[in-house]
């Protein structure tokens, strides 16, 4: 119709306005706001974190009670991740796996028994007078440090060289050295523990690393199953390559000390091995030791010739020998180390600072797989990037197409 009634508009909907904290507002409101702010969320997150510290330093509280049980099944993991590679040779060359188990097993037995009875041969009969060499080389160079124009106040040097004697000489530190173990029937049942433990983790190891994983589904099983290959390459490859260090280490300094004739020459060759498995630490105290005998036994020239080759060995260790050994290890910041040998130390005394550092190296092995895996420690890739980066349709990120002017980059 051209003239008719005409119809009303409907009317808007009221707008209903919110009066946050108000008369109107349930119980609570106001409340609740204080944790929806950036304040409340960092209290919040703040929270969180202390609730994990605390879940986590209860967890190492119960592992540091049953001590006798964890350092053995410590020890069985590192010494079955570098044991793997060859229980893995042994079964690609047709091997049947318990023979492949047992053969590696008791050649790791007949490796560690041959030189624990070498050091413990080494050290025994002349341990008594390298600690006396060590201690007059100490007190000789005091001497020469009197002299300087450095005041040195004589009482607080031997209160802290008597604590270092009274601690290496107390059932703490022989604890410590032990693993917690003071009697021989608990060193025997940690030795046996190893070795079960070893073997079954030899034979089973896959397929307990995927009982473990069973919870797991879809791309948290393909990360699990990831985590379980970093982390026995990262661990057998830190054990390999410090072993090999060690030895190169050992025979380098034990050579040079025999060649200065040092008396001693084969025992501090073997603390020099021993100190190896505690990154910056052990080489540091093992080079002070041989430099001190040689203070006593050869005079102040030969010591400073002695502590040049220390010197040179260990540079040339961290320059040319760790990168070839050890590239399949994570290479950890100094500052962790430190952090992770103090925690050790504290917690497992001698055996807690040689195990500190390689448990580390496979914590941030594990947290880098986990949130962003490192291509170089993951040995398994997905295969649909594989058949993308064979057919070239992964391009440069950065790169635009030609046929547009000023199009999104194409990934």
């Amino acid at each position: 119709m051209l003239f008719g009634r005409r119809k009303s508009s409907p009317s808007p909907d009221p707008v209903a306005i919110t009066d946050p904290g108000g008369a109107g507002s349930p119980p609570g409101s106001a409340l609740g706001s204080i944790w929806n702010d950036r304040l409340g969320r960092w209290a919040t997150r703040s929270l969180q974190i202390l609730m994990v510290l605390a879940l986590a330093g209860l967890t190492v509280w119960g592992l540091v009670q049953v001590k006798l049980v964890v350092i053995p099944v410590l020890i069985a993991i590192i010494l079955a991740a570098a044991a793997a590679p060859l229980v893995a040779w042994l079964r690609r060359h047709g091997w049947p796996a318990m023979l492949a188990t047992w053969v590696t097993l008791l050649g790791s037995l007949i490796v560690l028994g041959a030189v624990v009875t070498g050091i413990v041969f080494a050290v025994r009969n002349q341990w008594d007078e390298l600690v006396l060499s060590a201690s007059e080389g100490f007190d000789d160079l005091l001497g020469w440090a009197e002299t300087l124009p450095i005041p040195i106040d004589q009482a607080q040097i031997d209160d802290a060289r008597d604590a270092i004697v009274d601690f290496v000489t107390s059932a703490e530190f022989g604890t410590g050295a032990l693993a917690g173990v003071s009697a021989a029937a608990e060193v025997v049942t940690g030795a046996l523990l190893v070795v079960v433990v070893l073997f079954f983790l030899l034979k089973d190891g896959d397929r307990i690393w995927e009982f473990f994983l069973r919870p797991f589904q879809g791309e948290r099983l393909e990360r699990g199953r990831r985590i379980g290959v970093t982390s026995v390459k990262v661990l057998g490859g830190y054990v390999r390559g410090t072993a090999v260090v060690a030895f190169v280490d050992a025979a380098a300094i034990g050579i040079g000390l025999a060649v200065l004739q040092v008396p001693l020459a084969l025992p501090l060759a073997v603390i020099v091995f021993l100190g190896a498995f505690i990154p910056l630490v052990g080489a540091t105290v093992a080079g002070i030791l041989a430099a001190l005998v040689a203070l006593v036994a050869n005079g102040p020239i030969v010591a400073l010739i002695v502590v040049a080759i220390v010197i040179a060995v260990n540079q040339l260790e961290g320059d040319l020998l760790q990168p070839v050994v050890m590239a399949q290890s994570l290479k950890l910041h100094p500052l962790v180390i430190l952090v992770a040998l103090t925690a050790g130390t504290i917690l497992g005394g001698i055996i807690g600072a040689v195990l500190a550092v390689p448990i580390t190296a496979v914590g941030w092995a594990i947290v880098k797989v986990w949130d962003h895996p490192d291509p170089s420690l993951d040995v398994r890739r997905r295969p649909g990037r594989r058949r993308r980066e064979r057919s070239g349709a992964l391009r440069d990120p950065e790169a635009v197409p030609s046929d547009s002017a000023g199009g999104t980059p194409v990934a």
